[in-house]
Order: structure tokens, then sequence, then C-alpha cells
């Protein structure tokens, strides 16, 4: 059990909010590479990304710190700097908030691509330790897509352009 439901369900629940945080980063990737600001699609999937991280802390664990563990606490380190870079900055780091959003979708790619692995009979039975090149050939190419996207997005990510109202002087 866990916060009171199976630990089935609560899988199940965890599941979801990390598909939604990977679709929903799929979309605000797209966002940065048009230059569109995507607020709703932002708020969401920085919040469910973050979700995703939290539950993830509440499957009991056995053995001490696992590489989930420090996956996790790092994700939540880059999630914070996306916030805040996003929100409490306005995009006053432009760059940096792009390049720490892509890297915590990446995050939750690199943990599906993991669980893939782990759940999918298929490919488990190609790669059963995750250690043989099936694998590794899989995390590669994840990464190399994720680098080449997150470059494009920091160059296509512009200011937007400052409106300057035209105010009419009065006549005294």
């Amino acid at each position: 059990m866990v916060l009171g439901i199976s630990l089935q369900a609560f899988t199940l629940i965890h599941v979801f909010i990390s598909l939604a945080g990977i679709a929903s980063g799929l979309v605000v990737m797209y966002g940065f590479l048009s230059n569109k600001t995507l607020n709703g699609w932002t708020a969401l999937f920085l919040a469910t990304t973050a979700l995703t991280s939290l539950t993830g802390f509440l499957f009991p664990f056995m053995g001490g710190v696992t590489p989930a563990i420090k996956l996790g606490v790092i994700s939540l380190v880059v999630l914070a700097l996306a916030i805040v870079t996003r929100y409490p900055l306005h995009l006053a780091w432009r760059k940096t908030y792009v390049i720490t959003a892509c890297a915590a979708l990446y995050f939750n790619v690199f943990v599906l691509v993991v669980q893939s692995f782990e759940k999918v009979p298929t490919l488990k039975a190609i790669a059963p330790t995750q250690k043989e090149p099936p694998f590794a050939v899989a995390q590669i190419a994840v990464l190399v897509v994720f680098v080449v996207l997150t470059i494009l997005a920091v160059k296509k990510c512009r200011p937007e352009p400052m409106t300057v109202r035209k105010t009419s002087a009065t006549a005294a």
C-alpha cells in the first residue's frame, strides 16, 4: 500500500502522470522549436514532471539509494531551475529555462526507455539485464535526439519583441 491505495493502483497513477508529463513536454518542445509560448502546456508539463519525480520517491525501495532515487533528485533540481527561470524570473534567463526544461523531459524519456526494456517482453528478451547493445543503442539514440533538439530549441527561442505604446500628449 502507498498513500492508502494498492501498489498496483499507485503504479498506474504514477505511469499516467509520467506519460502526461512526456506528452505535454513534447508539446512544449514543439513550442520551443517554433518559438511559441504555450503557457498552459508548460504549466502542465512542469507540474506533471515534478509529480512524476515526487511520486517516484513513494515507491518502496530496498537497499538504500538507488539510481532511480538519484535521477529523481537530479530531475527535481533541474525542474526547480526551470520553474524559477520560467515564473519568478519571467524568462529573463530564457536559454537556461529551455535547457532545463528539455533536460527534465529527457530524464522522463530516459526512464520510459528503461521501464520499456523492463516491462515489454520483446524488449526484455533482447536486453534482459539492460547491459546489452540494444539497450545502449536505444539510450544513446534518445540522448542524441534530445541534444540536437535542445540545441535547436535554444537557437529558435528568442525573447518576445518589446512593444512600445504610443501615448498621446495632452494639450496643456
